[in-house]
């Protein structure tokens, strides 16, 4: 399972401007510059997470983006929802169902219960954890993530 770069690189910039505290903000030059990636590149995600509510932009001399809410607020299952959406959804069988119209399986899938589990086990984490969580975040050693992930 993994996690897209739009949703990765959204929230890390979310977090920069979380960083800069209350009324705190941060231009795209800024963010581009924090997070090594390029201008276009966060403003499109500064676009999605604007139209999802979660920074306001301010133009001129002082201008940059903002967070609506405060960091305690935001819940990171929503934004990674606006980001790229939910791993299952409604239609996830429509769209994996090879050179059919309809899966061969969907009557009887194995998997689909699966997925469903799985989907509520991210819900479950990333529905409570809040932006606030990205600010001080536990270290984790390369280590443990590398035996993590084999």
């Amino acid at each position: 399972m993994k996690f897209s770069s739009q949703e990765e690189y959204g929230l890390r910039c979310l977090a920069a401007i979380a960083r800069r505290g209350v009324g705190g903000s941060m231009t795209i030059p800024e963010l581009a510059q924090s997070e090594g990636l390029s201008q276009p590149h966060v403003g499109k995600l500064m676009s999605v997470l604007r139209s999802a509510g979660f920074v306001s932009s301010t133009r001129g001399q002082v201008g940059g983006y903002s967070l609506n809410r405060k960091p305690t607020e935001i819940a990171l299952g929503d934004v990674l929802a606006a980001l790229g959406g939910r791993l299952y959804t409604e239609g996830f069988c429509e769209r994996h169902s090879g050179v059919l119209d309809r899966c061969i399986h969907e009557s009887d899938c194995n998997l689909r219960s699966m997925w469903g589990r799985v989907q509520e086990a991210v819900d479950g984490v990333v529905g409570q954890m809040t932006l606030q969580a990205l600010l001080d975040p536990p270290t984790i050693s390369r280590e443990s993530l590398a035996k993590a992930t084999r």
